[in-house]
């Protein structure tokens, strides 16, 4: 149809579709429920986005990736559509705030996290939400048989009887034939109707290569290989260093990972889409929503946690059709770590168990209290209270947090920062300092460290409990001495005197004080 080319350019400047959006466009636009299951880097995303601004109201897309929300709501904003989330990490003033913009302020797009579904501010505000079309990224996790079941994603066929004549449109890059069928009984789809796309990609050459210096590979293989890449590494210091070591080679390139902040992200991400950085070096959390099509290399300096998320970050490579390469590097050394990581990130289900009643004693919540709460979480005393290790400890409440049991949010944006803008020698000539403010440099100096070379993430309620302090004054002293120009300090939350750089909020199930299996 030409309205959809006319929207298709209007907004995102494309004369064509790709293959199978349009097919799935029209049948989300007709009314039908819509199963798509498109590889990564198809372009999902449009085929909820273009028929949504030609329908009256607004889309509801479900997706359990908050930086995928983030990504996307900011490109839409950009393109001047209006566009809003809900997620597990916000207050219940900001979800407020959110749900009447999309009430009141001609939204077109919001996006929820599965766990907000059955919350009652948002229940009672779906009615006035006025929706026309419910979009469900990663639907392969209502299944049973996918790869990545999320109890929380059975809550959206409760969400289809509040919106008994919306179509809803259910997307998945991998799905066997046995979750196609589930994907649409879970869902109540009123008759079957799938769209699928050949997953293989012509232009796209996989390499898996054994090597004992991974750094001079990577070189070698830049050499050889013109164009941009992406390098994915699983530390967030080892972006860093081989950033750092390309370019003492003379090759273009940069960091990115998820302590840094919004705006160096931005920044990072923009001129490495531009053309301005070659290479960018990075965890997994660069690349979601990110379109870029003419990458011609992408290389995986360490082996990612699974098939699906190698695949996934392969696919970046060769969007525009042109010949690309993934490339896998590998040594014994890495099929040990692989085997510890294993056990380090899927630890024995009594230790599950374990900490998920530890945390309720932690937080002193008692049986049949606590649904719905947030908590300020601090790991590392947590830890230390029940002689954890902090790894396994993690992966237990990532665990928990997928089987939807609590929401754990880890936000770096939350995060204060600070950095001293004086050389250590000269600070030691202050001698002005009160006991307080010196107990509490010390304190900072010894909790963290190249204070004096970048900006470091630091925790006031930590702080605070070294020092003796409270967070106020904490917070105070810092304001000081970075007034007097000693540090500079930036603190995320300037309306509360410390951050919630990590939040733990409990869901039903934890209020129970029991370990409910699926």
């Amino acid at each position: 149809m030409g309205k959809f080319h006319d929207i298709l350019k209007e907004y995102w400047g494309y004369d064509e579709f790709r293959s199978l959006q349009e097919e799935i466009i029209t049948s989300v636009y007709e009314g039908k429920d819509t199963l798509g299951l498109m590889p990564t880097g198809g372009g999902k995303s449009l085929t909820f986005q273009v028929p949504t601004m030609l329908m009256e109201g607004i889309c509801l897309v479900v997706t359990p990736l908050i930086a995928l929300m983030k990504d996307q709501v900011d490109n839409l904003k950009k393109r001047g559509v209006k566009a809003a989330y809900i997620h597990s990490g916000m207050s219940r003033q900001e979800i407020l705030v959110a749900l009447d913009n999309c009430i009141f302020g001609n939204y077109k797009f919001l996006y929820v996290s599965p766990e907000r579904l059955t919350n009652e501010l948002f229940l009672a505000k779906l009615p006035h939400l006025n929706v026309c079309l419910l979009a469900i990224d990663e639907s392969h996790c209502i299944s049973q048989w996918g790869y990545d079941f999320r109890p929380s994603y059975l809550r959206i066929a409760e969400l289809r009887n509040y919106l008994p004549d919306v179509p809803a449109l259910a997307l998945t890059a991998t799905a066997t034939p046995g979750v196609i069928e589930d994907i649409q009984e879970k869902l109540q789809f009123k008759e079957k109707n799938v769209f699928k796309k050949s997953f293989e990609r012509e232009n796209l050459a996989y390499v898996i290569r054994e090597t004992d210096d991974k750094l001079y590979e990577i070189i070698h293989i830049l050499s050889k290989v013109p164009g941009c890449a992406i390098v994915y590494v699983r530390s967030r210091s080892r972006t860093k260093e081989i950033a750092q070591e390309l370019q003492r080679q003379g090759i273009s390139a940069d960091f990115f990972h998820a302590g840094l902040t919004s705006d160096e992200k931005i920044r990072k991400q923009n001129e490495w889409k531009n053309g301005k950085c070659r290479v960018i070096v990075c965890t997994n959390a660069f690349g979601m929503g990110i379109d870029k099509p003419d990458v011609r290399l992408v290389i995986h300096f360490e082996l990612p946690s699974s098939l699906e998320e190698y695949f996934q970050e392969a696919g970046r490579a060769g969007r525009d059709g042109e010949k690309a390469y993934s490339i896998a590097l590998f040594s014994q050394r890495d099929v040990t770590q692989l085997k510890k990581r294993i056990k380090d990130e899927f630890p024995e289900r009594e230790f599950i168990k374990d900490v998920y009643e530890k945390l309720a004693y932690f937080f002193q919540i008692a049986i049949n209290t606590g649904i719905d709460t947030g908590h300020n979480f601090h790991i590392e005393r947590f830890c230390a209270a029940y002689h954890y290790n902090i790894k396994h400890v993690h992966s237990a409440l990532k665990i928990l947090d997928l089987a939807g049991y609590i929401a754990y949010v880890e936000d770096t944006d939350k995060q204060s920062k600070l950095m001293f803008t004086i050389e250590r020698d000269e600070l030691y000539k202050f001698s002005s300092f009160s006991e307080t403010i010196e107990n509490l440099i010390q304190v900072v100096l010894r909790s963290y460290t190249g204070l004096f070379s970048e900006y470091i993430h630091i925790n006031e309620t930590l702080l605070a409990q070294r020092t003796g302090m409270d967070a106020l004054q904490v917070y105070d002293v810092l304001k000081m001495l970075s007034a007097q120009h000693i540090i500079h300090h930036i603190s995320r939350n300037l309306w509360r005197p410390f951050p919630r750089n990590i939040e733990a909020t409990f869901c039903s199930g934890i209020a129970s004080g029991s370990f409910r299996t699926q």
